[in-house]
């Protein structure tokens, strides 16, 4: 799963709570969809915490490049 871009992941994250919400998720199916919640979740928060790492070695870069 951590090959699934950001924004995809983000949608069907969109897409399980408001099947939760609605209730239009099968009580069989609930566990399913939470454990690809959580999944999806820790996709998101690692591609983020990434993407941060990223902007500061660029932000530190700069700074080294401007002294």
């Amino acid at each position: 799963m951590a090959d699934v871009k950001y924004q995809k992941a983000v949608e069907k994250l969109e897409e399980i709570i408001a099947k939760i919400e609605n209730e239009t998720i099968d009580v069989d199916e609930l566990s399913v969809k939470v454990k690809e919640a959580v999944d999806l979740i820790k996709v998101c928060k690692s591609k983020i915490e990434k993407a941060e790492l990223e902007v500061k070695k660029v932000v530190e870069s700069l700074e080294i490049a401007g002294d």
